[in-house]
């Protein structure tokens, strides 16, 4: 069980900021901010002071708020190296197997391509901990706007090795949707029909749907559970023009 506390924050329309918190070393991370406003507005609410920003990827809804948050922090900005271009504030430069710290914990940088050429994710194993950007959803996988879908399989098959009680924090608030294709893609999936109660009854209240766990997802996630290739790319077409 990790001693890090990790906080949720809501942004931009359906995005989520993680805050990472280790209060032993009193070292907090901010996980792809969008916008930098709600992030340091929770942190300060905290007592809170944020060293370092970790990127996923390029899309401006995960590093739009870099700039705003260095001139506030002058937190050191970590990031994908093979985007490094696409992103001016990068301060550190990471790639498949480099790893990043907060206090005495350790994140091993998986390369992740496919949502974008260079896109990483930030696994904290000690922890049970996935920072997965827009690459692994709850019930979904992202769009492959500048990678293919050999490299998503590639990246699902990988994850779906992590252990069971893995926790996935995702980046946006996608699972209803995604549950609604879900039910599609596996109509005989007892356990996809069973999640969509829980995740129908928590929108209904307002709640958010995430983290989830690598267990949840291998039993309900049509992209993880895909056979192949071949079914994984014409799950994600019809994902993309899915309207339900």
């Amino acid at each position: 069980m990790t001693d890090l506390e990790i906080v949720r924050v809501a942004a931009l329309t359906d995005n989520y900021i993680w805050l990472i918190h280790d209060p032993v070393a009193d070292e907090t991370v901010v996980v792809d901010p969008g916008e930098a406003t709600p992030a340091l507005a929770e942190a300060t609410r905290r007592g809170w002071t944020i060293g370092q920003v970790w990127n996923t990827h390029w899309h401006d809804d995960h590093t739009g708020g870099n700039a705003e948050v260095k001139a506030a922090t002058d937190a050191i900005i970590s990031g994908p190296a093979a985007e490094a271009a696409k992103i001016p504030t990068l301060d550190v430069k990471l790639a498949e197997g480099d790893s990043v710290r907060i206090g005495s914990h350790v994140a091993q940088v998986i390369a992740a391509p496919g949502h974008t050429a260079g896109h990483i994710l930030f696994h904290l194993a000690g922890d049970a901990v996935l920072l997965a950007g827009d690459t692994l959803f709850a019930m979904g996988c992202g769009r492959l706007f500048e990678g293919t879908p050999e490299q998503m399989f590639a990246n699902m098959q990988h994850l779906a090795t992590l252990p069971d009680e893995t926790q996935v924090f995702c980046a946006h608030e996608y699972t209803q949707s995604n549950g609604r294709y879900a039910l599609v893609a596996e109509p005989d999936n007892s356990d996809i029909v069973a999640r969509m109660r829980d995740v129908d009854a928590l929108r209904a209240a307002g709640e958010a749907t995430v983290p989830t766990t690598i267990a949840l997802e291998r039993a309900t996630n049509p992209f993880l559970r895909a056979a192949d290739v071949q079914q994984l790319a014409k799950r994600r077409a019809e994902k993309d023009s899915f309207r339900g």
